[in-house]
């Protein structure tokens, strides 16, 4: 057996030190290693500050940078000396000859151990700490930034009186600085009190007194430093309580002070400072008394005093003055809280109108012709009809696009139109052949805008395109069409060197391109190159041969992702819009500031108040939030995104918000004037869907001015449900061109519907003028329907859509074989004091995989219709065209009548045709068969005719005395699904 060490020495195996070679090989090894984590860091650094040259705001990335080593060394220094003084302190004041104890004996080894290692050991200490506390301060770089640029409200809180920046900008300040405070001294107590005990100051089973005088004192004065910053606490926690939220009545984030808050809270705080001033003062004194028992006494009566008069005595306030009296005591708060809020989310100057939602008139068709007056009623739902937009307009598996289209205003003869507009975006996952030269060097742009009209389609249900084709054409004129810069567009190019682009394809192949912008980072430097093949973990940008003289990498490519990036202290909304403006295609996107400071006004969670149906399945269109519970919000900026060249503008909207004139004294030359917005990039800007959201949702409480209705919670609304689908979430805002009663002709609107707390039925209706540079764009209308009768809201609408016997019947026929049917966006007009529901009905199957317009649902006053198009559903709702009387009654069986016949041969046979034809496309129809279902329909419109035209022949020659008439009037209307419920009569007797 071999030896195992127990043997002689001489047979033991030794492990001497290594080799020359082995500790060179190693030594190199390490330094390559540290090179590598400083390049990779530097990469980080070094590419962050190359992106931001190359947009132009480089003064973002240098103010930031500048901000966070400033707040990192100050307080990272600050932690250190604090803690390093303390420690050097404690050790100073060891005493000079420890006890004969067996502690003091067991912890001469450690002192012993640490001697020599005693300033390395200092100095590991204090760095570590400095280096945690200077990190944790550098987060906190835009409260500094808002604190040294604060500008005033110029609006006073109702308490104390103080402007409300004090409660935006400076207490958050004060709160970092004491609680920075509390770290400092917490750990100096640690670090002080483990080097009396290691040195002897402090004993725990030595004979004797436990504590040395020195280390009394020392202790002492930390701990009465301590004190004096948790009196500083109490005092500032008297501001606190203006912007303290809590649970109350109506709402969850109730903000502001109470009737409890202001009568025993407040001066509980203030009594609590003065005691705690005072057992402050008694701990310092031991500096001199050199005894515990005072300090101790001091410290424990604190203890006391804030369970008593911090906890007790403010539950007792409650439980016996408050709930007794509740409405009376808290009205005086609620009051505040209302104003404040209303001020605070922008709907104080809100118009809630009372509105009977139903119409006085008796005649019906008189208000036929004033639908058109009242709104532009879109049916193209740009939530339903991307499929089609792919379907029709895609033409290379290599485009794409969104999911949700956007709406927005062009001219037409001198009209705006509602246009639903998207554009042909860079889809990699089309691309045949997956290679990274493919992804990153040859497919890199989109191509062209498409646009529809918004408010018809054509007679196969398909959007009627005002821009179309590859390239685009139509109604938007001349404009660069390339899209570098885009929704889908999340991942970089690297364009302009020698490796040509693919621009488009047409009959006559392929067409390259080689990108002529300066929006990239130039890889001609080889330092450049190697930066960011660390940076995207891609070595091949470091040698590749397709990277040469010109090329220049593209990334932050999403609209959102680039304003984020630039102006870091901008919430975003969720969905960036496109808009042909000036012969290019600019994205834009709205940004907000916020604060969650305002003094009495309660707040919101951004990520849950805007979310509704369409976030719900597309992540893309959730808000970017800097700051998620928001109690202040203002839709102060509206940026640009210039999709070809990736330029981004930021200009200022809110020429009054305090925040963001905040922000822009810290980022200065950052955000441009509002007049620098030239009037046709005017003319696409419009109301934001998420503060819209927010507004909604703060108004289902806020509407109400009177602070005892807001206590009985009696006047409380809610969101509906989207009734289109089931997905539970709440219904989207709309944009809808449309007229409030109040107003004289029809705005660009965004509109939204209320219902009753649990309730399904109609509470109110809000729009909002969305259309910007207009004298009333921003005004918030809400029409409040009246509480004692009852009005159908949007799921009720629906559900009486779907009871209809003759509808339910049109449904199932509309989903036979395998299609579906899809519901668009339930549309609400107020009209002559009722309100007009409409809501587009999609098919999508038989062979086809996008959605169709078939069916248009309209109702009104209790009636309803389901028809092939608008104009038909409109007509049969107001009796427009009247209709037939029902046959006489004869006493026979009418169930089944027999076909029509005519005595002149050639109306027969035309009639004979119609009804064939009608058959087959009934047939068409069942059978999702679209195609054969348009050809049966004009099959049906041809035969019609000829027996018309052979009828009106015979009645010239005054023969057939018994011929019968057909007239196109009397064929089914459209060239899209008729009503499968009706009975197929293509002769009516004139």
């Amino acid at each position: 057996m071999p030896d195992r060490g127990g043997g002689p020495t001489g047979s033991r195996i030794r492990v001497g030190r290594p080799s020359r070679r082995v500790r060179t090989l190693l030594m190199t090894l390490g330094v390559l290693a540290v090179l590598g984590m400083a390049f990779t860091m530097f990469a980080g650094f070094w590419t962050d500050w190359l992106w931001y040259r190359s947009v132009n705001y480089s003064s973002v990335f240098t103010t930031t940078l500048w901000t966070k080593i400033g707040l990192f060394f100050v307080f990272g220094l600050l932690m250190a000396l604090a803690v390093g003084f303390n420690i050097w302190l404690a050790h100073r004041l060891r005493p000079p000859l420890s006890a004969m104890s067996m502690e003091q004996q067991n912890l001469d080894r450690y002192r012993m151990g640490i001697a020599p290692y005693k300033k390395w050991l200092l100095l590991g200490i204090t760095a570590l700490v400095g280096l945690i506390a200077g990190a944790s301060a550098s987060g906190q770089w835009r409260t500094w930034l808002m604190w040294v640029n604060g500008v005033p409200f110029k609006q006073k809180d109702p308490q104390f009186d103080l402007d409300v920046s004090f409660y935006a900008f400076d207490l958050p300040w004060y709160r970092f600085l004491l609680g920075f405070g509390f770290a400092a001294v917490i750990l100096s107590v640690i670090a002080a009190a483990l080097t009396h005990y290691l040195y002897g100051g402090l004993r725990v089973t030595s004979p004797g007194a436990r504590a040395t005088a020195a280390a009394t004192g020392h202790l002492s004065v930390l701990i009465g430093v301590f004190v004096s910053l948790k009196a500083v606490a109490y005092w500032l926690d008297r501001y606190g309580l203006a912007v303290k939220s809590s649970d109350f009545k109506a709402t969850d984030n109730w903000t502001g002070l109470r009737y409890v808050d202001a009568n025993a809270y407040l001066p509980a705080k203030t009594i609590l400072f003065c005691i705690a001033v005072i057992c402050a003062l008694l701990f310092f004194a031991t500096l001199w008394r050199r005894t515990w028992q005072l300090p101790v006494i001091g410290f424990g009566l604190m203890v006391l005093s804030a369970i008593l008069i911090g906890g007790l005595y403010p539950a007792i306030v409650q439980k016996f003055q408050v709930q007794p009296n509740e409405q009376a005591k808290e009205a005086p708060y609620v009051a505040e809280n209302l104003k404040a809020t209303r001020e605070a989310y922008g709907i104080e100057d809100a118009q809630v109108n009372d509105y009977d939602g139903k119409s006085d008139t008796k005649d019906l068709a008189t208000l036929r012709d004033d639908v058109a007056d009242a709104a532009s009623i879109r049916i193209m739902d740009p939530n339903i009809v991307s499929p089609t937009f792919q379907q029709l307009q895609q033409m290379r598996k290599y485009y794409a696009f969104p999911t949700n289209l956007d709406v927005d205003r062009y001219s037409e003869d001198g009209k705006d139109q509602d246009t639903v507009i998207g554009l042909r975006e860079l889809n990699l996952d089309g691309v045949d052949k997956q290679n990274w030269i493919n992804t990153h060097f040859r497919y890199t742009h989109g191509y062209g805008a498409v646009a529809a009209k918004g408010t018809t389609a054509d007679g196969e249900g398909r959007p009627l395109f005002t821009e179309s084709d590859l390239p685009s054409k139509g109604e938007l004129g001349d404009y660069e069409q390339r899209i570098y810069y885009g929704e889908k567009t999340t991942t970089y190019s690297i364009v302009g060197g020698p490796q040509k682009e693919i621009d488009y394809s047409d009959d006559n192949g392929e067409k390259t391109y080689t990108y002529t912008g300066d929006s990239g980072v130039s890889l001609s430097n080889p330092v450049n190159r190697a930066a960011y093949a660390v940076a995207f973990g891609e070595p091949q940008i470091l040698y590749s041969g397709a990277i040469g003289e010109g090329s220049q990498v593209l990334y932050n490519r999403t609209p959102k992702e680039r304003v984020e990036a630039i102006a870091p202290w901008l919430t975003i909304d969720g969905d960036a819009y496109p808009a042909v403006v000036d012969g290019r295609i600019q994205w834009i996107v709205d940004a907000y500031t916020t604060t969650n400071g305002y003094p009495y006004a309660s707040r919101t969670t951004l990520g849950d108040t805007t979310a509704d149906s369409l976030t719900a399945t597309n992540d893309s269109r959730a808000v970017v939030a800097q700051q998620n519970q928001v109690n202040y919000i203002r839709n102060s900026v509206k940026a640009t995104v210039d999709a070809y060249s990736g330029e981004v503008k930021l200009y200022e909207w809110d020429t009054k918000d305090p925040v963001l004139k905040t922000w822009m004294k810290a980022f200065p030359n950052t955000v441009e004037p509002r007049t620098a917005i030239d009037k046709d990039l005017m003319d696409h800007l419009r109301y934001p869907q998420d503060l819209f959201k927010v507004q909604r949702e703060l108004l289902t409480r806020y509407h109400v001015k009177d602070a005892n209705t807001f206590l009985s919670g009696s006047e409380v609304w809610q969101v509906p449900d989207d009734p289109t689908n089931k997905s539970g979430n709440a219904v989207p805002p709309y944009y809808l061109s449309m007229k409030m009663p109040d107003q004289k002709q029809q705005s660009f609107s965004l509109t939204t519907t209320f219902t009753p707390n649990g309730r399904d039925n109609l509470s109110a209706f809000m729009a909002v003028d969305a259309e910007a540079g207009t004298e009333d764009y921003g005004k918030i209308r809400v029409l409040k329907l009246p509480t004692s009768t009852t009005v159908d809201g949007p799921k009720q609408v629906q559900s009486q859509f779907n009871s209809e016997q003759d509808i339910a019947e049109s449904i199932r026929l509309l989903r036979g074989g395998d299609s579906e049917v899809e519901y668009g966006n339930l549309l609400t007009v107020p009209l002559d004091g009722g309100l007009l529901y409409v809501e587009p009905v999609y098919v999508r199957g038989g062979g086809l995989k996008y959605p169709l317009l078939r069916k248009v649902l309209v109702t009104y006053g209790g009636n309803t219709a389901f028809e092939d198009t608008l104009e038909e559903a409109l007509d049969k709702v107001f009796g427009a065209e009247g209709t037939p009387p029902p046959p006489a009654d004869t006493g026979e069986n009418t169930e089944q009548p027999p076909p029509p016949t005519s005595d002149n041969p050639t109306v027969q046979k035309a009639l004979d045709d119609a009804q064939k034809a009608f058959d087959e496309g009934q047939q068409a129809l069942k059978d999702g068969d679209w195609e054969a279902y348009g050809q049966a329909q004009k099959n049906l419109e041809d035969a019609l005719k000829q027996a018309e035209d052979a009828q009106a022949r015979a009645g010239d020659s005054g023969g057939g005395e018994g011929g019968s008439s057909a007239s196109p009037s009397d064929k089914p209307s459209g060239d899209a699904s008729p009503d499968p419920s009706d009975t197929p009569d293509p002769e009516r007797s004139g």
